[in-house]
């Protein structure tokens, strides 16, 4: 069982820097990939970035040149870095850990962008 303890989220202004961490905890081993995703009200949730044990990232076109997303393998914590934020990152984020065929999902952390 592995469990994802997410923090960091609130409110910002547009063009604000919000960081979110997420921490694993648990019977996890071996080359996983963490991620974050997000979620608005009425549409899909959809990939923010993902970072493989390695520090292979990659990223949505939406957010590219404005988050940053990075790990700690000791700490077993994935972080995302989002600057320039906009009113259309607004979203609840959720962190997501991938290992072969399993998946785990954290509760989510609402970013809000709004002056």
């Amino acid at each position: 069982q592995v469990q994802l303890v997410e923090s960091g989220g609130g409110l910002v202004q547009p063009g604000g820097s919000l960081r979110l961490s997420c921490a694993a905890s648990g019977s996890i081993f071996g080359i996983y990939v963490m991620g974050w995703y997000r979620q608005a009200p009425g549409k899909q949730r959809e990939l923010v970035a993902t970072i493989t044990s390695g520090n292979s990232t990659n990223y949505a076109d939406s957010v590219k040149g404005r988050f940053t997303i990075s790990r700690d393998n000791a700490k077993r914590t994935v972080y995302l870095q989002m600057n320039s934020l906009k009113a259309e990152d607004t979203a609840v984020y959720y962190c997501n850990v991938a290992l072969a065929a399993m998946r785990w999902w954290g509760q989510g952390t609402q970013v809000t962008v709004s002056s």
